[in-house]
């Protein structure tokens, strides 16, 4: 999800200008923190899973190259990984941007193009603005393929910070494969996600409606829904379809915000040609407050 922090005194100073008349344009607001929040969140879910002290490493490299014949679960994992989510999970709470990196081979690779140098950049600039976030990680499944791990995990990011004096509630799912030789994570795929981020007293509660993935070319549905009822507010909001790429994480952007005349956003998308990852994500702001939410849409052959 894009950065939408800025918009929120924008909003408010619509609504309060604009409380009991319709809306007869559309509004633009430019947002200038280019970088995605939950594509920077998810940094950490390798973090979390995937990379591994000297110590953990040297444990865990001996399993790997065991013959196994079990199911790898979540509850015969290996106890030095499972010891390490815990540890990296702590780092990741300290902010310590050094310590994290530390763990990632230099030529490691990411599903959105992302190397060493621009991770670093982000979970920095993230950091600087949400300096209170707090992660926690879990194991889905995990394999062997030689001497190394591939782990399958889903970190779950929340935290609030304040700006303007205004309260910022953020919260983030990730799902993502990775996979890990040695003390270095040397690849990640992101394979789902979704953040949301309010503010305001009464912020719209929204409920998405979209798939993980569909096939190049194919149409497909997003529904933003405000779950409770609008009565006489005014609602705008707008949807924003993007790429990811390295170049979208830190390129500015802006949205027009248009009036809603029903209690969501309701599209129909059309997939791309060529398989890619895209970040879909919403905004709807009414006078109670500002809601945000962003989803990955994978499109493949």
């Amino acid at each position: 999800m894009r950065n939408f922090l800025n918009l929120v005194p924008s909003a408010s100073e619509y609504f309060s200008s604009r409380r009991l008349e319709k809306a007869d344009r559309a509004i633009v607001f430019g947002f200038n923190c280019g970088q995605s929040i939950a594509q920077i969140l998810l940094c950490l879910t390798v973090v979390s899973a995937g990379v591994l002290h000297p110590s953990a490493a040297r444990a865990i490299g001996a399993i790997a190259a065991t013959p196994r014949t079990i199911a790898q679960t979540p509850a015969n994992a290996p106890a030095p990984l499972t010891k390490l989510l815990t540890e990296i999970d702590a780092a990741a709470n300290r902010r310590d941007v050094k310590a994290v990196m530390a763990f990632y081979s230099q030529n490691f690779t990411h599903s959105d193009g992302l190397n060493s140098q621009s991770m670093a950049k982000a979970l920095t600039q993230l950091w600087e603005r949400y300096p209170s976030l707090n992660y926690r990680t879990e194991i889905k499944s995990w394999n062997t393929e030689g001497s190394a791990i591939v782990a399958e995990t889903v970190t779950t990011i929340s935290g609030t910070h304040k700006q303007d004096g205004r309260e910022l509630t953020l919260k983030a799912t990730i799902r993502s494969q990775q996979r890990f030789e040695g003390e270095k994570i040397v690849k990640q795929e992101i394979l789902a996600e979704q953040t949301q981020l309010s503010s305001g007293q009464n912020p719209p509660t929204i409920e998405v409606n979209v798939p993980e993935q569909v096939k190049v070319g194919e149409e497909y549905h997003f529904d933003a829904i405000v779950r409770e009822p609008i009565g006489d507010d005014i609602l705008i909001g707008t949807v924003l379809e993007e790429p990811i790429t390295e170049k979208t994480f830190f390129n500015p952007s802006e949205v027009e915000l248009e009036l809603l005349n029903s209690g969501g956003i309701f599209k129909v998308g059309k997939a791309p040609a060529t398989p890619e990852n895209r970040w879909v994500s919403a905004v709807l702001m009414r006078q109670g407050g500002i809601a945000m939410v962003s989803v990955r849409l994978r499109v493949v052959k």
